[in-house]
């Protein structure tokens, strides 16, 4: 039977060598649809995690806490069974698996070797509970009709940054992601695709999911599941080939999060493709650390309430909704919100914010000495004084100084529900900062369709996205025996009220770990701080993301051409990185959108990086 498929490959590959003069152009393209392309980089010596604040045994639960999400559309029994997008030219080679942790790596996700031998899974990917089938039924084996638990990201996947220096890894815990989310989703759907077609792969698959002497009908049932699951990417691929116009590349380090969240929602979910929308509005990956005590957050300063953020977070990497059956329960979702609210508490931290301790809970990294460059603190003392100058007036004396900690101020101060301190941040018109406006424009002008029995009476995309997650968390309290209290219910919410906005401005925040959050400007468009503050005329109007090796000098990634590296061209409507521009001759262009300061010189540029290297 083996000789028989061989032969039957030999011929199909010889009818493909005749025909390739006249199908190369197809060729080419089921090649390219066929083939993801991601980074390799050097496998540092060692991995170091900074103290921020957290200890191993609650970062290592942060890392893998279920949410909800089954980001994948699969199982995890699958997910540890599917191999790696590779196609071997020899028919019945294994290949690797698409779980191996190195292999994830490529695609920035970072191995857990935080508590050696604890976790197989990278960080960021969580077990799930019993998952639902794309009829909505429990998803089971064939063939031991047990129930198969989920597989998703959270948001320690997006939420967790790295960096290497000469043969060292840092872990930046709540710093920005490298990942290139939407590579793996391309890998994850070229491996299903392979599994179904490719001589010896699915009989390897159905080996690992229901053993060796499974029966035909177990192993039809199992291509049956495969087919359904290949069906839901092929209609995710079409909507995203319908909007591809409006789409821009996101890459490594970038994700349209709220756009997405839209089209999980309003389209896929509700089962409405009208409501999909393109990627147009990517942003660099932000960091989460002393969030918790903000008033309002995300780069445009949309959404309030903490747990309508997170939940809204889950519903976006795919926790199961029903927005479709009523006789099911409009809103029932997976989404698990005390491990939710388990997970805002850790970041928050128990104590409040005050002069003496700063922010509780997950605190910014420091300048690690012992593995980069010492800091110069006579030239980070010129650059205080630069600092006080050029930054303070959005970005606020540092967090480290009593100045910082005056909560007699009111344009600075205010208090949530339960009387804790609240860090007003404030929401910089796009007319002044001159930043791109994609992300925040997009966000205002986004409308959707929805149904009736939804009870929403909002198009607008941000009212009702607010309104669709807070239904979600009110069923799960609901269904509480007895429900929720009240009060309970504000404490879990973050004791703030579910308010959203869409502004065409972005919000500045307190400049504390920045030298750990590269690339800069809120959609990843200035590779280094040494860019952004120098001549604007000269930032790079391309330059690569996939790097980790980090420059302590420009405090950046390094952006020189790497094989299967992000090529990020500014030129395109989203990727903009003009604004936020010191420059020559500022009093008599301080009027003009985006200049905010005069030109640095040289000198100035060097004693300010080393200030901000000490915040």
């Amino acid at each position: 039977m083996r000789g028989k498929t061989i032969a039957k490959i030999v011929i199909a590959l010889a009818v493909v060598g005749i025909g390739y003069a006249a199908f190369k152009d197809d060729i080419a393209k089921l090649w390219q649809d066929l083939h993801v392309r991601i980074v390799e980089h050097p496998t540092p010596k060692k991995t170091v995690w900074l103290d921020q604040g957290i200890n191993k045994d609650k970062l290592s639960w942060f890392y893998h806490a279920d949410q909800g999400t089954r980001t994948f559309g699969f199982p995890y029994d699958w997910f540890m069974a599917l191999e790696q997008p590779t196609i071997s030219w020899v028919p019945f080679t294994k290949v690797g698996l698409f779980s191996d942790p190195a292999y994830l790596d490529r695609y920035g996700f970072i191995p857990d070797t935080i508590i050696p031998g604890k976790e197989e899974l990278p960080i960021g990917f969580a077990k799930g509970t019993a998952m639902l089938d794309s009829t909505g039924a429990v998803w089971r084996n064939p063939r031991t009709k047990k129930e198969m638990i989920g597989v998703g990201l959270t948001c320690a996947a997006c939420h967790t940054g790295s960096f290497t220096y000469k043969d060292t890894a840092v872990v930046i815990d709540g710093g920005p992601a490298l990942t290139n989310l939407l590579a793996m989703k391309q890998g994850m759907g070229i491996s299903l695709l392979l599994t179904r077609y490719w001589p010896g792969r699915f009989d390897r698959f159905a080996e690992r999911i229901l053993g060796p002497d499974s029966s035909i009908d177990d192993r039809a049932t199992l291509k049956n599941q495969l087919e359904q699951v290949l069906a839901q990417y092929k209609q995710v691929k079409k909507l995203e080939e319908r909007v591809a116009s409006q789409s821009i590349v996101e890459g490594y380090g970038r994700l349209d999060a709220l756009n997405r969240i839209g089209n999980q929602v309003f389209s896929i979910d509700l089962k409405k493709p009208e409501n999909y929308a393109g990627s147009s509005g990517p942003v660099h990956f932000p960091r989460i650390w002393n969030t918790p005590w903000f008033d309002w957050v995300q780069y445009n300063g949309s959404i309030m309430q903490p747990m309508v953020r997170n939940a809204g977070e889950s519903l976006g990497v795919s926790a199961e909704l029903n927005l479709t059956d009523p006789s099911k329960g409009l809103y029932k979702s997976s989404v698990d919100v005390k491990s939710l609210f388990d997970m805002e508490q850790m970041i928050k931290g128990d104590t409040q914010p005050n002069a003496t301790e700063g922010f509780p809970g997950l605190r910014s990294p420091k300048w690690p000495n012992d593995i980069l460059p010492p800091i110069d603190q006579k030239l980070a003392n010129k650059g205080g004084e630069l600092y006080k100058t050029h930054c303070q007036e959005c970005h606020r004396p540092p967090v480290s100084s009593a100045a910082f900690w005056d909560f007699n101020n009111k344009d600075w101060w205010t208090k949530n529900e339960a009387g804790e301190q609240i860090l007003k941040v404030e929401n910089v018109p796009i007319s002044h900062i001159g930043t791109d406006p994609a992300q925040a424009a997009d966000m205002m002008n986004r409308t959707v369709a929805l149904p009736a029995n939804l009870g929403i009476d909002k198009n607008s995309f941000a009212e009702a996205l607010g309104a669709v997650v807070a239904k979600t968390v009110n069923y799960v309290f609901d269904q509480k025996k007895p429900p929720v209290s009240p009060e309970e219910r504000k404490r879990i919410d973050g004791y703030m009220p579910n308010e959203l906005r869409a502004e065409l401005a972005y919000k500045v925040r307190p400049l504390n770990g920045i030298w750990a959050t590269p690339p800069y400007l809120h959609n990843g468009s200035v590779p280094t701080i040494d860019d952004l503050l120098g001549d604007p005329e000269k930032r790079p109007a391309k330059f690569y993301l996939g790097s980790r090796e980090y420059d302590p000098v420009k405090l950046g990634y390094k952006t020189d051409p790497i094989t299967n590296g992000f090529e990020f061209d500014t030129s395109i409507r989203g990727n903009s990185n003009r604004g936020h521009e010191f420059r020559k001759d500022f009093d008599k262009n301080k009027e003009i959108k985006g200049v905010i300061g005069p030109e640095l010189s040289e000198g100035d540029r060097k004693a300010l990086i080393e200030y901000l290297k000490t915040l």
